[in-house]
Order: C-alpha cells, then structure tokens, then sequence
C-alpha cells in the first residue's frame, strides 16, 4: 500500500532539540503504529470522506488523524484541544503529524465521523493482529463492564418534569417567534446564525428525544405487563378447571394459587365432616372418629399459612418496587440514550454497558456498547459476533507450513466441537461467562461449547470440592442442572476459571492502564464508535507490549496487507 502521507522520519530529528532527538530510537511503538496504520491497514473508508479539493487547502490526511487519535487514546488523552497542544509540543505527536498540525476542530470533527468508518477500523486491526499470530479461539470469555458516559446523574429526569420542560420550550418559542415577526417582520430571521448551532435549540432537542424515549418504555412496559396478565389468567383459569399447566406458574399468580390451594383444602375437609355427620344421622356408625374442623385441620393451616407468606411476599415486591421507583424512570437531558448503571460497592454511574468478547490472549475480538444494565440478553447476539470474529481471524493468518500428513491439518484442534450454529467446524472451542448471562435459552441455542456459571465463584468451587453439592440451583431447568452438575466437576471448575482473567484483564487494561473511565462523546451511535476505537487501540497496545507487532513482524510477508482493488 503505497504511503498517504509522510511523517516526519529518523533522519529529520535534527529539527528538534538535542534533549528531544533521542526519545524515538528505532523500534520505538510511534514508529509501530504509523507504520501499522500507514501500510498494513485499509484505511480506504476514512479516505472516502476526505476534502481534497474546492475553496481552501486539501483536508488534513486521514491516516495521520487516525494515527494521532491512536496515540492519544493509547497515552490517557481524549480532549481534542489537548491533542493539538500535543501535537506542537510532544515530539511523538510532532512525528506523526510531520509538521502539519491539525487543530482541536478539526480533530473533532474527524473523530465525530466514526460511527459510519470506525467497524472496518476494528476489523482490520483484528486482521493485523491475526496475521501477527494473535487471537487465540480455543477458550474465549464474554463480560461487560459500565463504562460512564458524557452526562451527569443530576441531569436526570422524570416524565413529569420533561414534559413540563417540554411545554415550556414549545411557549418559549411561540413567544419568541412572535416577538421577531413584529421586529423583523413576518417571514424574516434578522441573522445569518445557523439554528444548529444555537446551544439551547440543541438542548430542547435532546428534551425532547428523553421524552419520547420515556414514553416509548412506558408503553413497551404496559404492552408487556398487559402480555403477562393475560398469560397469568390463562393459568389461573386451567388451575381453577383442575388442568393446571406443566411448568413454573408465571409471576404473580402465587397469591391466587395459594388462594385456590386453600379453597380446595377446606372444601374437601368440610366434605368429610359432612359424610361423617350425614353418616351419624342415618343411624349408620360411622367410620373413625369425628374429622377435625376445616378451621382446625392441620392441610387447611399448612395451606393458609403458605398463602399468608405469598401475601407477604407480594406486599413486599410492591413496596420494594414503590420505594425503589418512587420518583419513577428517568432520562438523561444531556444524553439521552444513557441510563443509570449499578456499579459494584453499591451505587450507580450515568452510563453504558458495554459487551466484549476475549479471546485467550487478551484481544477483544467483538465489542457492544449497551444501554442495558443487564447482561442476559446480550449472550447470543454476542456469541453470533464473536463466531463472526474468529472466521475473520481464521481467514487472516497466513497458512501453516507444508505438512508431511496433510489430512492431519483437517481435523478440527482439541476442544472444538463438531460444528457450529451455521454448519460448519466450530473456530471457537469453549466459551465462558459468568451468572450474569444464565439462562436455559442461552445454554441451549446453537453454537460452540460454552460454560456458564450457576452462581458465584466461590460457590462453584465449593461445590466442586470432593463431598460438595450444588446449592441455590433452579431445578425446574434441566438445562441449567446440568450445567450446574458440569461445573461441580474437576475438569468444569477448572476450565471456567480462567474467565476471570481472560474477561477482566481487557477492562483494568482499559480504565486503569489507558485511563479510559468516561465516554467523550454523547449519544449512543457517537458513543459506541469511541467505545470500538478504544478496544482497537487496546488490541494494537496489546500487539505492541506482548513484543508480536514489531519491525521485523510488520516487514515480514505475513505482517503485509494488499493494496484495496
């Protein structure tokens, strides 16, 4: 590929102070990742939307923006303005820009642009990466973490008070609108300002996205509270016919359950009262002594007393859900895609969630950024992701040396099962998660081998102790037993603990090490694209400190990468 721009090279550091000439020796990581970015990677997709003609000079090259956002994000720097003081003072950033010095705007407007460019990006540093020989598939692990966006929990608000809000920009506006026709004119502005670029018409926007957003989940949560309702009367009405149905009752039937447990208690007991009488009456002896009161029957009490405990509990879910949601769900004025996020400790964190996917040698392979504070949901759609990924991986390395036994390199490696969700031999060979993701839909769909804990860690490995048992484990899944009777094992326990440090070393490298503890960019299309620059540029970090990208690695012909057609 040939070279897009020139950065400053090793001979030309005599431009800089003799303090400075020696900071960037040969192999130093600047000279990796301009070279990485420059001639092994299809940059061709930020090249599509560069200025290189009409009124003033070309735009800026895409590939040293590109590099510079790299180094920044890689050297705990995400301010724009930052970065163009770096790049006049800092002899890393000098180089990389060869002179040519972007300013703030025009890096942020450059970083703005990834939603629709940032994918390839990632995927060509996966490529990179595979064809250095990284990406590991036998044993890879799926976690999130809660990342804070570019909001402040204060900024929050409830429907009410949006709406409220809402009405008063509407009035503010009429006013205003109003007041300039008679001072203009009708049909007249009286300035050139564009109205994108007034602040408070942005922020009525971003009002107005919150409440449609809230009120969108309200009447997503009534459709679906409407959908258990029926579901739960089904159940009650085929309990009440005497053909209840197979499986667990739904949610919150158990008080009407209990109900009928105790009807159908005390009615078949005052049945046997009335036979006895009826019995005594007829000159007839009767059988036994007198049964019991329906009131003092020892069924009748048991059943009472577990209606009285479903009551209780009921009353205790209202409460919970009454003292939890008092002031009801909120939105976000700054960023309204945001959500509150639990963190560990106890609190919360105006954020996202992001979903990664780790191989064993600590790449991320597949990244989401979620603005669901749960995980469950986001196992399959993150599974189909990561067996995307290892294709790609598999089809950038470059082919194994000649073999004495060809027929040897067509069995499937240790630990692969025999084929995955699309029919073909399975690239992944064990996938690991953790409680969060449990589920029997999860456990059962199609796909590689997978281990999914049963509950805490600790608890696993009691359990796996010669003599332990599986405890707080929901039976009625089969599935999910005999996940749990697998994890009670040696050889399961053993396998799933490696999650930890497979899934966990990704996130301290990133919010420890990179410093990268809070969004830059707001809403969640702008927000996702930082989120899978970051990962790229932990997997290029990851390349560069395990000693695979190196200048003999990206000399070499399996460190290459064609030219675009």
């Amino acid at each position: 590929m040939a070279k897009r721009y020139r950065p400053v090279s090793r001979d030309q550091l005599f431009l800089f102070p003799p303090s400075m000439r020696d900071w960037l020796p040969p192999g130093h990581p600047v000279w990796l990742v301009i070279t990485a970015v420059e001639d092994h990677m299809d940059t061709s997709a930020f090249h599509a939307a560069r200025s290189t003609g009409g009124a003033g000079t070309a735009g800026y090259d895409p590939d040293m923006l590109l590099t510079v956002l790299v180094w920044a994000y890689a050297h705990q720097v995400t301010s724009s303005r930052r970065i163009e003081q770096l790049c006049q003072t800092d002899v890393a950033f000098r180089v990389i820009c060869g002179g040519n010095t972007p300013r703030h705007v025009t890096i942020s407007e450059f970083r703005a642009a990834f939603p629709a460019v940032i994918g390839e990006f990632f995927a060509q540093v996966l490529m990179l990466c595979a064809r250095l020989g990284m990406g590991k598939l036998g044993v890879v692990a799926l976690d999130g973490m809660k990342i804070a966006a570019s909001a402040s929990k204060s900024a929050n608000r409830t429907e009410e008070t949006l709406a409220k809000m809402a009405a008063e920009t509407v009035a503010r506006h009429a006013e205003t609108d109003a007041a300039e026709d008679d001072l203009f004119g009708a049909g007249a502005r009286g300035d050139e300002v564009p109205e994108d670029a007034w602040s408070p018409r942005r922020r009525d926007q971003r009002i107005a996205a919150a409440l449609a957003s809230l009120r969108a989940e309200r009447a997503a949560a009534e459709a679906e509270r409407a959908k258990k309702q029926a579901k739960q009367a089904e159940y009650l009405a085929d309990a009440a016919a005497g053909t209840p149905r197979a499986g667990r009752s739904p949610a919150g039937a158990a008080v009407a359950l209990a109900e009928m447990s105790v009807a159908r208690a005390r009615a078949a007991q005052q049945a046997r009262v009335d036979a006895w009488q009826a019995r005594a009456d007829a000159g007839r002896p009767p059988c036994g002594p007198r049964p019991a009161s329906p009131g003092s029957y020892i069924r009748v009490r048991q059943a009472e007393a577990r209606l009285d405990r479903a009551r209780a509990a009921q009353a205790g879910r209202k409460a919970a859900e009454q003292d939890t949601g008092r002031a009801g769900p909120v939105r976000n004025i700054t960023d309204p895609d945001s959500r509150l996020m639990p963190v560990r400790g106890g609190g919360f964190i105006q954020g996202y969630n992001p979903q990664n996917v780790t191989s064993g040698d600590g790449l991320i392979i597949a990244t989401e950024l979620t603005a669901d504070p749960a995980d469950t949901a986001w196992f399959e759609p993150m599974l189909r992701k990561a067996e995307d990924a290892a294709r790609l991986i598999t089809a950038s390395r470059p082919p194994p040396p000649a073999s004495r036994h060809p027929a040897s390199s067509q069995a499937p490696g240790p630990g692969r099962s025999d084929s995955d969700s699309h029919g073909g031999t399975s690239l992944i060979g064990l996938f690991l998660a953790d409680a969060g993701y449990l589920s029997e839909h999860n456990l059962t769909i199609d796909g590689p081998d997978r281990l999914i804990a049963t509950g805490k860690t600790r608890n696993l490995g009691k359990a796996a102790r010669p003599g332990g048992q599986p405890a707080g484990v929901p039976w009625h899944s089969q599935a999910i037993a005999a996940m749990a009777g697998r994890l009670a094992t040696s050889d399961g326990i053993t396998a799933y603990r490696q999650r930890s440090h497979i899934a966990e070393t990704p996130h301290g490298q990133i919010k420890h090490n990179m410093r990268f503890r809070q969004l830059s960019l707001r809403g969640k299309p702008k927000a996702a694209a930082e989120w899978t620059f970051t990962a790229a540029v932990h997997n290029l970090l990851k390349a560069i400190t395990t000693g695979h990208l190196t200048t003999s690695a990206l000399a070499s012909p399996a460190g290459t990468q064609a030219s675009p057609a």
